[in-house]
């Protein structure tokens, strides 16, 4: 697997491989139901449930609503769920792959080198009418270590510095963007500088990812130019993890030189008063 982005047809046939990949679905939503609701109702073949808020998060707190997780802790979990060295891992989520990238992210962190988001998630699974299992995967245990800093983290000094000389981009709808609303977090707007990319862009309306061409035309409306520094935020460094993803895609950035994650991103943000936030549709 080359491409972050793996089709259901691809993911069918390398299953029926030799070396079939892992299959984590992490489907979740803010403010639930739980996404293992959803798991237990109908899920992909022997994937097996992943808890993003327990298990791919640590405890909310000062450093934001999803801070990254112990790194012994993401090492149990991967191993309990199967993740190996010598094995792919396709991640799935409910539809357009805004929560799945998330986990991808984290296990590109981690070190793992082999990680792919399913295009279309689960939706696009049973659209085809692929084969669907209500029976919870128990793997045997998996052997993968983690080796944190695979990817680039920015803290909130970071951020700044990336609007200031690059381009941060804020992954959040426009109404939380501008500061109509703020539905979960202690203060509305967004950091000054940031550039509104909703992560809504990146698929169509079935919730499939656009075309490389067209989400690197997307990014070069938003001032996004290769070579330059570029940094995601969104609520709490989930759905940022598809801005992420989708710059690798579209060829703006690589896997070698991917764009920078504000993990703690606005939860972490707006909880300090001190810090500056900007309103309005324009990023100053």
């Amino acid at each position: 697997m080359t491409s972050p982005l793996v089709s259901c047809a691809e993911l069918a046939a390398s299953s029926a491989g030799p070396n079939p990949p892992v299959v984590l679905d992490v489907r979740w939503r803010l403010g639930g139901p739980s996404g293992r609701e959803e798991y237990d109702r109908g899920h992909l073949p022997d994937a097996v449930y992943v808890d993003l808020d327990a298990e791919l998060a640590g405890l909310p707190g000062a450093a934001g609503r999803h801070p990254l997780p112990d790194p012994e802790a993401l090492q149990h979990t991967l191993r309990s769920a199967g993740v190996r060295e010598d094995r792919p891992v396709v991640v799935c989520d409910a539809d357009n792959g805004s929560i799945a990238a998330r986990a991808w992210w984290l296990l590109r962190w981690a070190g793992h080198g082999q990680v792919c988001v399913l295009d279309g998630g689960f939706a696009a699974w049973a659209a085809e009418g692929r084969p669907v299992s209500t029976v919870a995967s128990v793997p045997a245990p998996g052997g993968f270590t983690v080796r944190p800093g695979g990817m680039p983290v920015l803290d909130a000094v970071g951020a700044v510095d990336v609007a200031r000389a690059g381009v941060l981009l804020d992954a959040r709808a426009p109404e939380r963007y501008r500061g109509d609303l703020e539905p979960v977090d202690q203060r509305a707007g967004h950091i000054p500088g940031a550039v509104n990319a909703p992560f809504a862009g990146h698929v169509g309306e079935d919730g499939r990812w656009r075309s490389p061409a067209r989400l690197a035309e997307r990014f070069a409306d938003l001032g996004v130019v290769a070579g330059q520094a570029v940094g995601a935020y969104c609520g709490s460094g989930v759905t940022a993890a598809s801005v992420v993803l989708a710059l690798e895609v579209a060829g703006v950035t690589s896997a070698v030189a991917p764009a920078r994650l504000y993990v703690g991103s606005w939860s972490e943000w707006s909880g300090d008063p001190d810090r500056p936030i900007a309103t309005g549709s324009e990023p100053s």
